[in-house]
């Protein structure tokens, strides 16, 4: 029962997803960042094969692994940089604007 317990406020604490939004999980969103380029810039510079037909699908399939493969590189970025959470952003731009001399903004509330 003690275990159980242990287990479910470790789940709690990392917002229920505890299997796949672990703090230590930036090197594998790099890792499928690189995977999804190193892909897409072989589709790329295979070029077109076979019928005329497919080529709208095969060009969507290319630009969607480079666009994934930024996705990922920038929530890597974000994971690796201790930004966990919205409210964490959210604080990273009122440490900027705060640095620039920038005043803060009225919430219409």
């Amino acid at each position: 029962m003690q275990q159980q317990e242990e287990e479910e406020e470790e789940r709690k604490g990392n917002g229920g997803n505890y299997a796949t939004l672990m703090p230590d999980t930036h090197f594998l969103w790099a890792g499928s960042s690189a995977a999804q380029l190193g892909w897409a810039v072989v589709l790329y510079r295979k070029g077109f094969g076979g019928h005329s037909t497919s080529m709208p699908f095969r060009a969507f399939a290319v630009a969607s692994l480079f666009v994934g493969a930024g996705a990922t590189a920038a929530f890597a970025g974000l994971r690796a940089s201790g930004i966990h959470k919205v409210e964490d952003l959210i604080q990273l731009g009122a440490n900027i604007r705060t640095g620039l001399g920038v005043q803060r903004r009225a919430r219409d509330e």
